[in-house]
């Protein structure tokens, strides 16, 4: 967990709190565990890549949090609710997001978020105003309030916010000011 060791307390001390390990990560359950075990209050830890009953159970043994699909699995989604595990499944056209809702999602992911962009949010929100949205897949600093004021109620941001080059060089100080943009930009985006 060498790098885990690194960049979280960058990362709590830029000021976020909220992180997703994928499970499709090598090493996933171990990273979900040393988090939850190492800043217990400090970071909210959840669970990505989430498609199966076996991947949800391997993550609530890991101590995640709650749970993120990219995908509509409906037992999934179902045992979440049940647990008392936030989900944000996965969802793309106006059927899958209401289902989605409708199954006790906390948010919907819109994934990608890329394709359609900002635009996307707002037309689905017109008729599906209750409806909370999280568009993930190329959410970034450049348009971060693009998606909010088209009516997003999250953001899921992973490749943009974990610059892998820079924590492949181990460049600890640009890593923990590149967080520190983040935190602002989501602090400047004005509320609904």
């Amino acid at each position: 967990m060498p790098v885990l060791q690194q960049v979280i307390p960058l990362y709590l001390r830029a000021g976020l709190t909220t992180l997703e390990i994928t499970m499709n990560s090598a090493g996933a359950k171990d990273m979900i565990r040393y988090a939850r075990e190492h800043f217990p209050t400090e970071l909210n830890v959840g669970a990505g890549t989430v498609c199966t009953i076996e991947d949800l159970d391997r993550a609530l043994d890991a101590g995640a949090q709650f749970i993120v699909t990219p995908i509509l699995n409906k037992q999934v989604i179902k045992t979440c609710v049940k647990e008392g595990v936030p989900v944000f499944p996965g969802a793309y056209t106006p059927t899958e997001i209401y289902k989605a809702w409708s199954l006790g999602a906390a948010m919907v992911k819109i994934f990608p978020a890329t394709a359609l962009g900002p635009s996307y949010i707002k037309d689905v929100k017109a008729p599906l105003p209750n409806i909370k949205l999280l568009p993930t897949g190329g959410v970034g600093l450049e348009n971060i309030h693009l998606f909010r004021q088209a009516g997003a109620d999250g953001y899921g941001i992973g490749s943009q916010l974990f610059d892998k080059t820079l924590i492949q060089e181990q460049n600890w100080k640009a890593l923990s000011h590149h967080f520190e943009s983040f935190h602002k930009a989501v602090s400047k985006v004005p509320p609904l």
